[in-house]
C-alpha cells in the first residue's frame, strides 16, 4: 500500500523548496483547449531550475535526511531530468549545510543517456558514471555502489526515480 501523503507532508515539502524551485507559470493553450473542448493550461517545467519537476523531490528528500546522512552521500540511476535534480539538489543544500562542494553526490547514467544532460549534471558537481546501454543496466550498478558504501564513489544513501532515500 503506498503511504499517505498528509497536509503537514506537503507543508513541509513547500518549506523545503522555497527559495530554491522557481515558481513556474501555467500556460493556457488554445490549440489543445479546442481540441478536447476544456481549458487545458500547461505548467512550463520547462522554466524550472534543473529543467524539470525532479528539483523538487529531490531537494525535499534530501532535506529530510540528517547532516551525518548527507555527508555520506548520495546515489542515484537516471538517464537524465532526475541526475540533474538530484545533483542540483545535492549541492544547493550541501552549500548552505557547511558543505563546501555540496552533497558527494554520485549519478549513474547509462552510456546512451545524453551528454548534455551529463554534462550538465557534472556541472552541478556530481560524479557521473556511465554504465550499460540503458536505465535498466545503470539501476544494478546503482544499487551496487549503494550496498558497497565505495569511497570512491562518496556514496551510502540512494536516490530512486521516486526521490525515496535508501539505507545500505
Amino acid at each position: 500500500m503506498a503511504d499517505t501523503i498528509t497536509l503537514a507532508a506537503i507543508k513541509s515539502a513547500a518549506e523545503h523548496v522555497r527559495g530554491i524551485a522557481h515558481h513556474t507559470p501555467l500556460l493556457h493553450s488554445r490549440s489543445l483547449s479546442e481540441r478536447v473542448g476544456a481549458q487545458v493550461h500547461l505548467k512550463a517545467e520547462n522554466l524550472q531550475r534543473a529543467g524539470s519537476f525532479t528539483i523538487r523531490g529531490a531537494v525535499n528528500r534530501l532535506a529530510t535526511l540528517t547532516k551525518e546522512r548527507l555527508a555520506r552521500g548520495v546515489v542515484a540511476a537516471s538517464a537524465g531530468n532526475h541526475a540533474q535534480g538530484i545533483a542540483l539538489a545535492a549541492r544547493l543544500l550541501g552549500s548552505s549545510l557547511g558543505f563546501p562542494n555540496g552533497v558527494p553526490c554520485t549519478i549513474v547514467m547509462p552510456r546512451g543517456a545524453s551528454m548534455p544532460k551529463a554534462q550538465t549534471t557534472r556541472g552541478y558537481g556530481a560524479q557521473v558514471l556511465l554504465h550499460g546501454e540503458t536505465y535498466d543496466q545503470a539501476l544494478p550498478k546503482r544499487s551496487g555502489l549503494r550496498r558497497s558504501g565505495s569511497r570512491r564513489s562518496s556514496t551510502r544513501w540512494t536516490m530512486r526515480r521516486s526521490s525515496r532515500a535508501r539505507a545500505p
